[in-house]
């Protein structure tokens, strides 16, 4: 049986009880067993983390120490995976550019803050994780993120929507869904769920879905392709 940990926590603003519950019954609903906890000292041992196969951080602007992060970078560099969204993945830890390094991306900015009408335009080809698709529309907190070059987009949305001093610069495509690879671990990350309402949205339902899963089944390939831990 696979094994999935989900750590909740951080600003309640992100409501990541909710997003954490709901995390849970997609992976229930799929085989896993599910712990779900409410401390960041669930990321201290090392070599429990090492048995999972999908660890879920859902804490936005906390602090974590040095042990706790140097035990998931480890972790997911052995083949476990990591899958998150919004601000409970890449602006849980602001302090902290080793996890920033890891998943691929930090939070830096919303333009027009909740409630902006944004399109996520999917990146046709990209990955099977977004076939059959469609762009479609979200209201919602548009991320304006610092990205590592190294991910490979699934989808974007474009700059500006809300006026700031970002607008002079013209039309850009924000990512919004990514994936990446640490060491024999695989990354996924999308920056929708500022609301646990957004997964109310069957596509946004649906990547958030099909990237827990993804993430969770790269250990098993790193086993068969006998890759070192």
């Amino acid at each position: 049986m696979n094994k999935a940990l989900i750590v909740q926590g951080g600003w309640d603003g992100h409501e990541p009880v909710q997003i954490a519950e709901r995390f849970k019954n997609i992976l229930l609903k799929e085989g896993f067993e599910v712990e779900v906890s409410d401390t960041l000292d669930s990321f201290l041992d090392v070599d429990k983390l090492k048995t999972l196969d999908l660890i879920v951080p859902v804490w936005t602007m906390g602090q974590i120490t040095s042990e706790q992060a140097s035990s998931v970078i480890e972790a997911v560099a052995s083949g476990v995976g990591i899958a998150g969204c919004h601000g409970g993945m890449c602006d849980s830890f602001r302090d902290n550019v080793d996890w920033q390094f890891m998943t691929g991306g930090q939070w830096v900015s919303h333009p027009g803050c909740d409630g902006v009408t944004y399109t996520v335009n999917i990146v046709k080809g990209s990955s099977p994780l977004i076939d059959g698709i469609d762009d479609f529309v979200i209201k919602s907190e548009q991320y304006y993120m610092h990205v590592d070059p190294a991910i490979k987009v699934l989808a974007t949305t474009g700059f500006p929507v809300a006026d700031g001093y970002h607008s002079p610069n013209g039309k850009i495509a924000m990512p919004v869904v990514w994936t990446k690879l640490w060491g024999n671990g695989r990354v996924f990350y999308t920056s929708l769920g500022h609301h646990n309402d957004i997964y109310d949205n069957p596509k946004a339902f649906e990547i958030m879905k099909r990237g827990l899963l993804w993430a969770a089944a790269g250990k098993s390939v790193a086993i068969k392709n006998c890759l070192p831990a």
